[in-house]
């Protein structure tokens, strides 16, 4: 079977128009409730979401769904991404579901659902739910004797907070620290500056007024002008920028420069390598992150393994070579001893451990090597980018680019998922040799798509 609906994060789009309406969320919530009953005991999913105001629409139509299976439904209310996928599992659920565009604005709107493991679901699960949505859907229903309840978790709140503390190493206290946090007006807006302030920081909080429109407007890991200016402004220690769901995160030191989250990996990889705690004695990484990094931890005998663009490929790595540090250059943490998929703030945390631990600056605790130039072009294309990328002239032309380089570098083409676009990318120590050997490709696909 093949997916539809579900893209490489769960089904996403703009709010009340096909697919991201009442109508499919419910059948999204029979599906998803009839695929995953299993077993005679009462069945439980968690919801949560984040800020956006069209969550009113999707949130009901899900329960709705899921009742109609007979599937009791747990409501969380607005919290991030990661703290739901800790739910799941805490809750003993047997599916555990986000609604949420994550970094987009609030017109988009998105559903991710996570296994009873608390891990997103596989290719091979959305694709037998996608099936059950316009197969046979009306036969899932159950007596109405046998429906499900609905029940809102109080503590939801509260349960993540303690959770994302008993991440930070015992012993160690924030006290002394300002710390700026920008919660993109999103699903972190209580919890990320209530840890904060627990473990000690004085916490200057940025976009934590939410109003269901003004979610990643100006804010947030994606638009980080005002955290810079906040950092300076303030004479903070250390910014923080989450997204809309909290599971990415971009950090500026002291001087208001951004730190990436190939930054972050280094910094992870390396001090738990030095604790004892890196298991599989390598990192992994998406094929855009920085060779600046690759170096890097190979200075300290670490490994790099990369996947292709996206946390859940990320994660398939972590978990099928044991190793329990990657991510992705844009933000997205992954440390497995603590969560199941990324998480903005437990991220961050380790790095103001590091930064406690260390007693210098973010600038010198951070700036752990010199990226490498890395120039990157989309070309949109009038038809199908795989019969462009078959041209014998393209084909040459990549060829030439790489042995230009000569191994100081690499190159990466890609189609886009969502457009007819091919992204050309080259890095290497050289950027003129860089930008010329990128540009060279993309003319090359010009005239054969022309």
């Amino acid at each position: 079977m093949t997916r539809k609906l579900f893209g490489t994060d769960g089904i996403r789009g703009t709010a009340n128009l096909d697919p991201m309406t009442a109508e499919t969320a419910l059948k999204l919530g029979m599906a998803a409730g009839r695929h995953f009953t299993r077993g005679s005991h009462r069945h439980v999913v968690v919801i949560g979401k984040d800020t956006r105001l069209s969550g009113y629409l999707l949130e009901p139509a899900l329960t709705a769904g899921f009742i109609a299976v007979g599937m009791d439904v747990v409501l969380l209310g607005p919290l991030p991404t990661p703290a739901v996928a800790m739910l799941t599992r805490s809750l003993r659920a047997d599916l555990g579901v986000m609604i949420s565009a994550s970094h987009n604005p609030y017109q988009d709107n998105g559903i991710k659902l996570f296994g009873p493991d608390g891990f997103k679901l596989s290719d091979e699960d959305e694709a037998a739910i996608e099936h059950k949505m316009f197969n046979g859907l009306e036969s899932y229903r159950v007596g109405s004797d046998h429906l499900g309840k609905a029940k809102r978790l109080d503590d939801a709140v509260g349960r993540y907070i303690e959770y994302a503390k008993g991440s930070f190493p015992r012993g160690l206290r924030l006290d002394g620290l300002k710390i700026v946090v920008d919660c993109a007006n999103g699903a972190a807006y209580k919890v990320a500056p209530t840890v904060l302030w627990e473990l000690g920081a004085e916490v200057v909080p940025v976009a934590v007024n939410p109003d269901g429109f003004n979610i990643n407007k100006d804010c947030g890991s994606l638009h980080t002008e005002a955290l810079r200016t906040q950092v300076v402004t303030h004479g903070a220690h250390l910014g923080i920028a989450l997204d809309g769901d909290a599971d990415r995160v971009v950090l500026c030191d002291e001087h208001g420069a951004i730190i990436d989250g190939d930054q972050v990996m280094g910094l992870i990889g390396a001090s738990w390598k030095a604790s004892g705690q890196l298991r599989g004695n390598a990192v992994v990484a998406t094929v855009m992150s920085n060779m600046g990094l690759e170096k890097f931890l190979g200075g300290h005998g670490i490994d790099l393994h990369r996947t292709g663009v996206g946390d859940r490929y990320v994660l398939e790595r972590m978990r099928r070579d044991g190793i329990n540090v990657g991510g992705e250059q844009s933000g997205h943490i992954i440390l497995s001893d603590h969560s199941t998929t990324g998480d903005g703030l437990v991220a961050a945390l380790q790095v103001l451990a590091a930064i406690v631990d260390s007693g210098k600056p973010a600038s010198q605790v951070l700036r752990l090597f010199d990226p490498f130039p890395q120039v990157l072009k989309n070309v949109r294309v009038s038809g199908q980018p795989e019969t462009v990328l078959g041209e014998a002239k393209v084909k040459a032309a990549i060829a030439e680019g790489e042995n230009r380089l000569n191994g100081s570098g690499r190159v990466l083409i890609r189609k886009s998922g969502t457009e007819p676009l091919i992204r050309v990318m080259a890095e290497g120590e050289d950027k003129p040799l860089v930008e010329s050997v990128v540009d060279d490709i993309v003319a090359a696909i010009k005239d054969v798509a022309a």
